[in-house]
């Protein structure tokens, strides 16, 4: 026996992200037909501790290995602490974390075995989304801008709006909401811009114990150093047209550029090219947006704001002025394509990923009952 998904309708649905900036475990809870967003749910966010941190971190950029398997455990471990308290819902989309991320050469790596969780939680798990996108040619990433065309939706937007994630890793997403359905031509732009809070939180935690540079505090007393990003900028990555992604640690040389610094006048330059990496990724949306809305920890920076309202030529506010949560947008995104994966529908596309054709990534595993009903 087993616990099947309805086929239709509006269901309730749990999603986790585990983000490249380590801060922890986000889980939301959605309503949606696939499609529309019916309503928002509660949420909770488990937060990693410096040990469990350091272990998944010692992870990053492998694809096999002891320290793979530990960063695995502790994933695994840290989810179903928090699940456990989202068992009632009718499916749960995880992400897992992503170790590595190489869509041309390697492929693409998230640790965690949705399998067993779905069979601990007693729950059907989503999970492997980015798997089918790559062995179909495309980038496996970003995957939340079908979530954003249905956000944009929501909103009622009434024109092009672009979504900005600034996590490890910047992402942004351009919407049209005009036109019905995501996956349609035109509908959306998306890829990585550069990297966003993972440099800094390298930084901060190198240098001063500290987890993230929080409210911008170091970089304000700061003055970026020019030359160190115009060489930031001249890197091959901006000049390539989308869709493009890329791995936590694709930008690790920009590390030595500020090496020399201080720690201020580091933490200002770093978060100088953030913003820069959002500027240049701007020039390739077909038409200006209406706004930028910021959604992920780097909203929470004052001083990465205010660079990015200098450098774009649109409004550029938080997401929760639109009422939508920053905090758990991602965890929200991977609700909705859970629902998405599970009904056969399509979870990226051409203008998404550049992946040949849409398609919806995903494995769904169904927990055997059987043993639980006999107890």
């Amino acid at each position: 026996m087993s616990k099947a998904i309805a086929k239709t309708g509006v269901v309730t649905a749990a999603g986790a992200m585990s983000g490249t900036s380590l801060d922890g475990v986000d889980v939301a809870v959605l309503h949606t037909d696939g499609r529309d967003i019916a309503g928002f749910g509660r949420s909770s966010f488990r937060a990693y501790s410096a040990s469990e941190r350091k272990q998944i971190a010692a992870g990053f950029g492998l694809w096999a290995g002891n320290a793979v398997e530990e960063a695995a455990a502790v994933i695994e471990a840290a989810h179903l602490e928090i699940l456990r308290d989202f068992t009632d819902v009718d499916l749960i989309g995880f992400h897992g974390q992503t170790l590595a991320h190489a869509p041309r050469v390697h492929g693409t790596l998230q640790v965690g075995n949705g399998a067993m969780l779905a069979q601990e939680l007693g729950v059907p798990v989503v999970w492997d989304f980015r798997t089918a996108d790559v062995e179909l040619g495309g980038e496996g990433a970003p995957l939340a801008p079908f979530f954003h065309h249905a956000c944009a939706r929501y909103i009622k937007a009434d024109g092009p709006v672009a979504f900005l994630n600034l996590g490890g890793v910047g992402n942004l997403t351009w919407v049209d909401p005009s036109i019905p359905e995501p996956h349609l031509e035109g509908a959306l732009l998306a890829f990585d811009t550069g990297p966003a809070n993972a440099p800094v939180n390298d930084l901060m935690q190198e240098r001063l114990g500290l987890a993230y540079d929080k409210d911008g505090a170091v970089a304000r007393g700061g003055t970026v150093e020019t030359g160190a990003l115009e060489l930031f900028l001249a890197e091959p990555y901006f000049a390539r047209m989308p869709p493009k992604s890329l791995d936590r640690n694709d930008f690790d040389e920009i590390v030595a550029l500020v090496r020399e610094l201080s720690d201020s006048d580091a933490a200002a330059t770093l978060t100088a090219m953030c913003a820069a990496g959002v500027a240049e990724a701007m020039q390739h949306c077909p038409c200006a947006p209406s706004k930028v809305l910021v959604t992920g920890g780097g909203r929470r920076n004052p001083v990465l704001m205010q660079m990015l309202e200098v450098s774009l030529d649109c409004p550029v506010v938080a997401i929760e002025e639109v009422g939508l949560d920053g905090d758990m947008l991602e965890a929200q995104a991977f609700a909705y394509l859970a629902v998405r994966v599970a009904r056969g529908m399509p979870t990226s596309c051409a203008g998404t990923t550049g992946v040949r054709a849409a398609v919806g990534g995903g494995t769904v595993s169904v927990p055997d009952l059987t043993d639980r009903a006999a107890e």
